[in-house]
């Protein structure tokens, strides 16, 4: 989607499945007078349009659109429109299971009746029952939004898979009705098999699709929807998109900021999840930024509005996923590159092969004389204009590229439903081919690599202190706080055995620390500077221990009583278990691991050398990640994965060629994602990719049969050695072929090791 913009109008195109169908939209709409920069995002079926001055309005662009072949959904000329992207999708989707059933339902009847009638019992009054059943399939409801692309599609010079569907099925059934007065072979079950086939397909398509991207309207919920701002001496609630730069604002502990600004007041620790991805709490007072939509966790803040509206953190962030979704280079399929030369090749080789048979009958019938002998089909004796018609049409229907559409469709649902079995969910098609060519992964920090929440690491204990008691005195004065780093201690001492004790007189001295009693002693918990303030010894005789453990990214409070140091606890995002592992298979498949994180350097680099990260880049911002995505795709090509949990990473997932968010992580990282992990293990990414190489193998074995089966077929075709019926059934066939060739996967992939799988 492009800016909420006047000059900017985007179109949904459903049926915009291809580069072939993108390429035809954009000629199309390059023709009218007063259109600029044309954007095709065939991921979410949305053209935008920039529309210079007196340029064409949203119902031109739309008729143009439709006189190619393709309906438009929607036409949207502001963001807000985008919240009915789903039902749009929802609304496609639906409509091509109903067409479907409809069409497969008599389509079944006449199979069931054709073949009594073919070769036991002639059925009376068949041809009439026939051409009653098939009516709504090739003329209704089942074939007429295909004939209708058909005819805006020729008259607009431009040719769709639409009209080989067209062709292959309104001419059989035509003909067919001559057998109601002259005795001929029936065509019209060619007819509604033909259009029934390609509306599977259709169907397939569209289910292996899926929805379109949700990401940036999960965005636009997690802004506050009204701030309390100083007004006149005043403290009153407003709406957030009343607030102008310099509004002071009053935020209270469990509020989300309401947009970006400045403290001018006040301390406390913020959750900043959404912009860093780190789970610790980031400590702010006065002169500190703060980001709208984080989450103030204790004390009270006055803030002042420096960006509202559309220069904020959230703003941006939404911006940069739809530019990502607009940049991306859409990937070059086989199928859609062929399309547009095999329709009109098609169509002139039936063509040619009518004329031939007009012109030449004497040339050709010794051919058939000689097919006779060993096909029982081919009737030699026939009048020339039936064999000319059955050459035609027999060239149309074997031509008919159902198995090349259900190709790439009946493979991905394939593999999807492995994944999804596996708690990998694949999302496009894309990520699939792409996925396979990837030699660089990018991996966040925090939710990714590690945990994403503090855990107590390291309790170290002054000369003459017993573990046991410094960790009872520090979780019995944590356990009266809510910070997820008093948690931690807590829960830390539990997983030791030890139970916190009653706390009286419990104090928060700011964001820095805090203090209670513990039976007749005064304890005190906090940095090094709070510490001093207050007049406790002891501390030069723990620097070494606080250096060490800071050194490897841990986060270290003093505990004290009665004035005097006992020792150090020490919290830290600790690594999930598979991390090493899944680093590990992913050098074994080539791959440079890059680790970027908004973390510090200390701390990124101490999990990189634990997990044998390749390559670093730390303290990096959304917008950072982004760049460094780029870069990425510069040095070594598009092929990039990422992987991450977090809102920050949801622009850099979308700028990655394939983007992979862990299921545990936020929705809106799962939303932008192409991959997602829903069990949340980072070796899953492993069999993602092990996955993909397989399905894209099937893919491609799947396009190599279509393809090479209609090469073959189409010149027999055309001499009259087939029967257009046997065609049907050879068509028919073949997409059989290619669906059980994909169903292959499911047994390939039934033992638990998908790495042989792959090769």
């Amino acid at each position: 989607m492009s800016d909420s913009t006047p000059n900017t109008i985007t179109l949904t195109v459903p049926g915009m499945g291809s580069d072939h169908c993108a390429g035809i939209v954009r000629k199309t709409l390059e023709r009218l007078d007063g259109v600029g920069v044309i954007q095709t995002n065939i991921a979410n079926h949305h053209v935008s349009v920039t529309i210079k001055a007196s340029g064409p309005d949203g119902d031109t662009l739309k008729k143009a659109v439709e006189g190619a072949g393709y309906d438009v959904a929607a036409v949207q000329s502001d963001q807000e429109d985008a919240e009915s992207d789903s039902e749009i999708e929802e609304a496609y989707l639906s409509q091509a299971r109903r067409r479907l059933i409809i069409a497969a339902i008599p389509t079944t009847l006449i199979m069931l009746l054709m073949i009594p009638h073919m070769f036991w019992q002639p059925i009376p009054g068949y041809l009439a029952i026939v051409a009653l059943l098939a009516f709504p399939v090739v003329f209704l409801y089942g074939g007429a939004a295909t004939h209708k692309s058909t005819w805006r599609s020729l008259k607009n010079g431009t040719f769709n898979m639409d009209v080989l569907i067209s062709m292959g099925s309104l001419p059989p059934y035509l003909i067919g009705l001559v057998g109601f007065f002259y005795t001929m072979t029936s065509f019209i079950e060619m007819a509604a098999t033909i259009m029934t086939f390609h509306l599977l397909g259709r169907y397939l398509e569209a289910l292996a699709k899926g929805r379109a991207s949700q990401a940036i309207r999960r965005l636009m919920t997690l802004g506050a929807k009204t701030a309390r701002v100083e007004r006149d001496g005043e403290e009153i609630e407003v709406p957030v998109k009343e607030l102008t730069p310099g509004d002071i604002m009053i935020v209270r502990p469990g509020d989300k900021i309401p947009t970006d600004g400045e403290v001018v007041e006040g301390e406390s620790h913020l959750d900043e999840s959404l912009a860093t991805g780190e789970s610790i709490p980031v400590y702010k007072s006065t002169g500190d930024s703060v980001i709208g939509a984080t989450i103030n966790k204790e004390g009270r803040l006055r803030v002042k509005a420096t960006r509202v509206g559309a220069d904020t953190f959230l703003s941006q962030v939404v911006r940069l996923i739809d530019q990502a979704q607009g940049s991306r280079v859409p990937i070059q399929e086989f199928a859609d590159r062929m399309t547009g030369r095999f329709v009109p090749a098609v169509l002139a080789i039936s063509l040619a092969s009518l004329i031939a048979w007009a012109l030449f009958p004497d040339v050709l019938r010794p051919i058939l004389d000689w097919g006779a002998t060993f096909l029982p089909w081919v009737n030699p004796d026939a009048s020339t204009p039936t064999l000319a018609l059955i050459a035609a049409v027999a060239v149309l229907v074997i031509a008919c590229p159902c198995a090349l559409g259900l190709a790439t469709p009946t493979a991905l649902m394939v593999g999807s439903g492995i994944g999804a079995e596996r708690g990998i969910l694949i999302r496009s098609g894309e990520a699939i081919q792409t996925f396979k060519d990837v030699k660089v992964m990018v991996l966040d920090k925090t939710g990714t690599i590690t945990r994403g929440e503090p855990k107590l690491t390291d309790a170290v204990t002054a000369e003459g202190v017993e573990e046991t008691r410094l960790l009872t005195l520090a979780a019995s004065v944590e356990n009266a706080s809510e910070h997820p780093i008093a948690r931690a201690i807590v829960d830390g001492a539990k997983e030791r055995d030890v139970k916190p004790g009653e706390v009286s007189d419990f104090r928060s001295t700011g964001a820095r620390g805090v203090s209670g009693k513990v039976g007749d002693e005064t304890v005190l918990i906090g940095n090094r500077r709070l510490l001093e303030e207050e007049g406790v010894t002891g501390l030069e005789a723990l620097d070494d221990a606080m250096a060490e453990l800071e050194g490897k990214g841990r986060t270290v409070v003093i505990v004290a009583a009665d004035g005097q140091a006992l020792g150090l606890v020490a919290v830290a995002d600790t690594l999930k278990e598979e991390s090493k592992e899944a680093i590990r298979g992913m050098h074994e498949l080539g791959l440079h691991v890059v680790m970027i994180t908004g973390d510090n350097e200390r701390a990124a680099r101490a999990v990189a050398d634990e997990v044998g990260i390749d390559e670093v880049q730390a303290g990096v911002l959304p917008e950072g990640k982004v760049d460094a995505i780029r870069a990425l795709q510069e040095k070594h090509g598009n092929h990039v994965a990422m992987v991450g949990d977090g809102i920050n990473d949801a622009a850099a997932l979308k700028q990655a060629n394939v983007g992979i968010a862990i299921g545990a992580g936020a929705d809106v990282a799962i939303e932008a994602a192409d991959v997602t992990l829903v069990r949340g293990e980072l070796t899953a990414v492993v069999d993602a990719m092990h996955l993909s190489r397989a399905t894209f193998g099937k893919i491609v074995q799947n396009l190599i049969w279509a393809s090479a089966y209609n090469v073959a077929a189409i010149p027999i075709a055309a001499i009259g050695l087939l029967h257009p019926m046997i065609g049907v059934i050879a068509m028919t066939a073949s997409s059989l072929s290619v669906i059980g060739n994909s169903l292959l996967l499911k047994r390939r992939f039934a033992t638990n090791n998908p790495q042989g799988d792959a090769k």
